[in-house]
């Protein structure tokens, strides 16, 4: 059984694709899997909690209180007990209560007490897919973290036909198979991020530095924590907040901060990806009062910053991984592959900012990987949790090979 010994929080909304949840149910429990339901009060005008109390052997949740004795149905114990939370259907109303954290019902609680991957499957009209107030609230979801199930194209309930539907269980119970296998590919390996910005310090309130948002990094070191590995961030300064147990975050506020803390961990790591915007260049001096202004011109000499990526790929062995990126404006493919080379990378991600929702401070990003022998995969404009997963299944890919 594929699914043995994993704990799955099954949450229903008020969809007519509610019965469908009943087949995805039988699907995970034959498979192996602990499944507690969870029903907002809309989804059980659709199907009875006795028929999903039937087919999961538990009770089902529903309300906070118990009607019989008071008994509080814990969100947060649900929440900490679950390998993986998978919502199907997701109505409209749902997917806007989890963009926006209105706890109304148990299972929004639920939702945000989980310590686990979120899965979600839309289920609505067409008219209310397309609308940009649901296409905002799945980006909202999807740069959260959340993995949407795509709906499917067909008949809906309305009687007509669109994108909307969500997808069938069978899609949806190898959807779950293939996260908890990608779960595995990963374990016991130890990787190292570098996320951010660096500031360049030139006096007690000044600094060089760029718009990097360390959101990337984030995101592609919470995909390689989902496949197993545990995972140090040394990053520069974010306003990005880990909740993964797997992730250990490490300061590296200037360039040269960054390089002595990777040179110190990349020796024991299987593997890096170099995702910092680190500053190349940094002040000569430093002024330890706050510069005035004066009536003539300030200059301000600057000396080139330690090369982390050098550095690693210099003492790279042939077990470890190292992969790095490059933000280019112009002549973007032969800069990339230069860098690759010079540095020693077994792959490079390129991203320009000539792509429009590519680069800095967005929540997507638009990527053409490129390997050793100059071989290019380009992806289209996705999230920037997307992207990571590409990413991290290339990474995977690569590190079978070593």
């Amino acid at each position: 059984m594929r699914l043995s010994g994993k704990h799955i929080v099954l949450g229903l909304t008020g969809s007519i694709a509610a019965y469908k949840a009943a087949y995805l149910l039988r699907g995970l429990v034959k498979e192996g899997a602990e499944v507690q339901v969870v029903m907002t009060p809309a989804a059980k005008e659709f199907i009875t909690p006795v028929t999903m109390s039937a087919l999961s052997g538990k009770p089902v949740a529903s309300d906070f209180f118990s009607a019989n004795d008071g008994t509080w149905h814990s969100h947060v114990d649900m929440g900490q007990w679950a390998d993986l939370m998978l919502i199907a259907p997701a109505t409209a109303s749902t997917l806007g209560k989890m963009a926006h954290g209105i706890c109304d019902n148990l299972l929004i609680t639920t939702y945000l007490s989980a310590k686990c991957q979120v899965m979600i499957a839309p289920a609505m009209d067409l008219d209310m897919f397309r609308h940009p107030s649901t296409q905002s609230n799945l980006e909202i979801l999807r740069s959260y973290g959340n993995l949407i199930i795509e709906s499917g194209e067909g008949v809906l309930a309305s009687g007509l036909h669109g994108k909307g539907r969500m997808e069938e269980p069978e899609t949806i119970l190898e959807e779950v198979v293939k996260f908890f296998d990608q779960k595995k590919k990963m374990l016991n390996k130890h990787f190292l991020i570098t996320a951010g910005p660096t500031y360049e310090k030139i006096d007690p309130v000044r600094f060089i530095g760029n718009y990097s948002s360390g959101k990337m990094g984030f995101a592609i070191a919470n995909a390689l924590a989902e496949s197993g590995a545990n995972v140090t961030v040394v990053s520069g300064p974010v306003q990005i907040k880990n909740t993964n147990p797997a992730i250990t975050i490490l300061s590296g506020e200037s360039a040269r901060e960054m390089y002595d803390q990777c040179l110190r961990i990349f020796p024991e790591v299987d593997g890096a990806v170099m995702c910092a915007a680190v500053a190349d260049f940094t002040p000569e001096t430093y002024s330890g009062s706050k510069l005035k202004r004066g009536n003539d011109d300030l200059t301000i000499q600057l000396k080139p910053t330690k090369d982390i990526a050098g550095a690693l790929g210099q003492l790279k062995s042939e077990k470890q991984l190292l992969v790095g990126f490059a933000l280019e404006t112009n002549d973007e493919l032969a800069n990339a592959y230069s860098k690759l080379v010079r540095k020693n990378l077994d792959f490079i991600v390129l991203n320009s900012i000539n792509d429009t929702g590519a680069g800095f401070g967005v929540d997507t990003n638009k990527i053409t990987i490129i390997d050793k022998d100059n071989n290019q995969s380009v992806f289209e404009l996705k999230s920037k949790a997307e992207v990571a997963e590409d990413i991290v299944a290339r990474i995977i890919s690569e590190m079978e090979k070593k």
